[in-house]
């Protein structure tokens, strides 16, 4: 009886240690290593037809969640990947891993950590986990991690956790999520699932190929939380080999999505954002009558007027057209250009310019701000106008908008003949549309009494054409007759879409603050300063900074210019001659003088070769791998490039080798033409190479590489000058 109650004792204790243990929590890296999902992609094998290749990925999988734990919301995005190197390129390639040390950026009240894990399988098996934490390197730029010994035929599978917890919050719109599938290297499983439950609302859209999701409810200790796993799988994605003049997004297996949290309730009616009725409904997409009812009250005219109607006074103006125009450009400068000033000044700790200005600028921080104010004047001028709602090329037609951020507004006023506005910034004109918003389907919103939303209409924004999106460069080159250099004039005129990429290239800030301080008669900030000793250390220090600039513009300058020749340069100067801020139709006009000191005349005995192909700058050349196309050809716009060249010919001196500067080349893509001709001692070369559409289809690649092989070609042209 005794030892009964002996082993009933000890079983009762052993039972309350056992109960009083708590199961150990497994690490990050165990659950991840470990994962249901991925322990069932174990073959190392490649498969046959990419043998050749230089790494193929056995697996890849992207896995989102949302979390709702206790007083905060949180969000972990796991990227689990193992990839096989085949060769001693893919080796070289991942010795390397680079990541951001903190990825956090656009998370407010944010707990970011960050979980890295990489292990190395040999081809017999052996598994080196590396250790992320000893051999990792970071620096401003990121963290580097450094991976010794890998050779052909090894495996590495490597995962990144990112974990970001906030406080609580009613409301709260994550950052969309835009991926494709293909990567460089051919993916034989891809797995992608996204799990949330109860108050998260999910947006999604399957792209091109990407099968639709599939639902996996989740067993919970409570039925509320509604937990739920989205998923889908894909097999045998081929790699990505197109590099040039593509869209993603619009060609390649991929999917959209945001997740917006929003509190059951009010909360709901307050997420400003397409958001489904239900959060367990998925919405994948965003129809013309929730345009419409979204954005149904969300552009009331509202602005101060007071600066445009001083403005306006003792004004008188042909046309609304002209006076539409002139408010533009002026609230561009009044409102934006006039600060820029200032900003540069405080960045570079000269003074504290803010107090110079107004207490409370007006400032247009999204597009809708400035269209709000922008109708209001409008209204007041009792001028009739319509909002443009439109989505850009590469994120495909506007009927399969998802996401608010894929969304561009303009304003089409309705004057004779009508204008587009677009949100200015410091190089925007009037009835300069976006070009990828060209030839695109849009929602027009229709306003009545000016201010009121009561229908919408599908239309398409117009598309220019190459003519007008046109560079032109004049260049007058002069030979010494000592052939030791060449003495080179260039003056290069840009207009369209060409003059807008050329602005945001080259323009700085006192390159175009100054001319609107002299149309508007508004003060710089040396003005608004009245202490005489404050006065002169700013004008030291701030002439000490553009020196600085103005000579790092001029060093840009001659490199771009360098990269276009392949020649060795001297004695470079430039000007800005007009900067085509104030019209659509006013080019970007630039001249610059330099000498080539090399690389363009050679000597051949007492004759000279001149490569004269060469000064119509550097032209794509389509190598052999690129030949074959099986995607879309996607382009920013229709364009064309024009050279007007003029070489003064030594006296003595005769020239042969014309015949090989005389081309043409054109189809229905577009085209590249050349000529030469001799005139009173001066060589005269013109070309041109336009590119006809902004889109071609893959079938007519063919017809594109047969005039952008002409003007390659043509760089490679010389002439003999041969002694007389």
């Amino acid at each position: 009886m005794t030892n009964k109650k002996h082993l009933s004792l000890l079983l009762l204790l052993v039972s309350l240690v056992t109960f009083s243990q708590k199961k150990k929590e497994p690490t990050i890296h165990e659950k991840v290593w470990n994962n249901k999902n991925v322990t069932a992609y174990q073959n190392t094998e490649t498969p046959s037809n990419w043998l050749n290749e230089s790494a193929v990925y056995l697996f890849r999988t992207e896995n989102y969640i949302y979390d709702r734990p206790h007083n905060s919301i949180e969000y972990t995005k796991i990227s689990h990947s193992k990839i096989k190197l085949l060769d001693q390129a893919a080796v070289k390639e991942f010795s390397t891993f680079k990541y951001p040390s903190d990825d956090s950026r656009g998370f407010n009240r944010v707990t970011y950590t960050l979980t890295v894990g990489v292990k190395v399988i040999k081809p017999n098996g052996t598994e080196i986990v590396i250790d992320t934490e000893e051999e990792v390197i970071e620096d401003e730029k990121g963290r580097k991690l450094a991976i010794s010994n890998l050779e052909k035929g090894d495996v590495i599978e490597y995962f990144f956790h990112k974990n970001y917890i906030m406080s609580e919050n009613d409301l709260y719109h994550y950052a969309p999520v835009e991926n494709y599938v293909n990567t460089e290297y051919p993916i034989v499983n891809y797995r992608f699932s996204l799990t949330t439950e109860k108050d998260f609302f999910l947006n999604y859209s399957s792209l091109n190929g990407v099968p639709e999701l599939k639902r996996e409810n989740i067993k919970t200790k409570s039925k509320k939380d509604n937990r739920r796993e989205y998923s889908f799988e894909l097999k045998n994605v081929a790699k990505n080999n197109s590099k040039r003049w593509f869209y993603p997004y619009i060609e390649l297996p991929a999917y959209k999505f945001q997740v917006n949290f929003a509190r059951t309730g009010k909360y709901e009616k307050k997420a400003y954002t397409f958001i489904s009725s239900d959060a367990n409904v998925i919405k994948n997409s965003v129809k013309k009558e929730d345009i419409f009812n979204f954005y149904e009250d969300q552009f009331k005219p509202s602005g101060k007027l007071n600066d445009v109607q001083r403005f306006l006074k003792d004004k008188n103006f042909s046309s609304d057209e002209e006076k539409v125009k002139a408010v533009y450009y002026y609230i561009r400068h009044i409102y934006f250009t006039n600060y820029i000033e200032a900003i540069v000044v405080n960045d570079a700790n000269i003074i504290y310019p803010y107090g110079y200005y107004d207490k409370s600028p007006i400032f247009f921080n999204e597009e809708k701000e400035f269209i709000k104010f922008f109708a209001a004047f409008l209204k007041n001028e009792k001028i009739d106008y319509e909002i443009l709602v439109g989505t850009k090329r590469y994120n495909g037609d506007i009927k399969n908008l998802l996401l608010e951020s894929n969304v561009n507004f303009l304003m089409k006023v309705n004057t004779s003949p009508s204008l587009y506005i677009e949100s200015f910034n410091h190089i925007s004109n009037v009835n300069r549309i976006n070009n990828l918003l060209e030839d695109t389907n849009a929602y027009a919103l229709k306003v009545t009494d000016r201010k009121h939303i009561e229908d919408i209409e599908t239309i398409s924004f117009p598309k220019s054409d190459y003519t007008e999106n046109n560079n032109t460069e004049k260049l007058n080159i002069v030979i010494p007759d000592d052939f030791s250099t060449a003495t080179v004039q260039r003056t290069s005129i840009y207009n369209g879409h060409n003059k807008v990429d050329k602005q945001k290239d080259i323009l700085k800030f006192y390159d175009y603050v100054y001319e609107d301080y002299k149309k508007y008669g508004t003060k710089t900030l040396y003005d608004k300063i009245k202490n005489k000793k404050e006065k002169t250390k700013y004008k030291k220090e701030f002439n000490a900074l553009i020196a600085k600039l103005k000579e790092k513009q001029e060093t840009d300058f001659l490199s771009k210019i360098n990269n276009e020749y392949s020649f060795d340069l001297d004695n470079y100067s430039f000007e800005i001659l007009k900067t085509g801020r104030y019209d659509a139709l006013t080019p970007l006009e630039v001249t610059e003088e330099f000498n080539i000191t090399s690389d363009l005349i050679k000597r051949a005995g007492k004759n000279y070769v001149l490569e004269v192909g060469k000064l119509i700058g550097g032209q794509v050349e389509i190598d052999e791998k690129e030949k074959e196309r099986n995607h879309n050809i996607y382009m920013g716009y229709s364009r064309s490039f024009n050279n007007e060249i003029a070489i003064t010919i030594p006296k003595g001196y005769t020239v042969t080798g014309l015949n090989n500067l005389t081309k043409k080349v054109e189809n229905s893509t577009g085209g590249f033409t050349s000529s030469a001709v001799i005139e009173d001692g001066v060589l005269k070369i013109n070309t041109q190479k336009y590119y006809t559409n902004n889109f071609e289809p893959k079938e007519n690649w063919p017809k594109m590489i047969s005039f952008l092989d002409a003007a390659y070609q043509f760089t490679q042209e010389k002439i003999l000058l041969k002694k007389s």
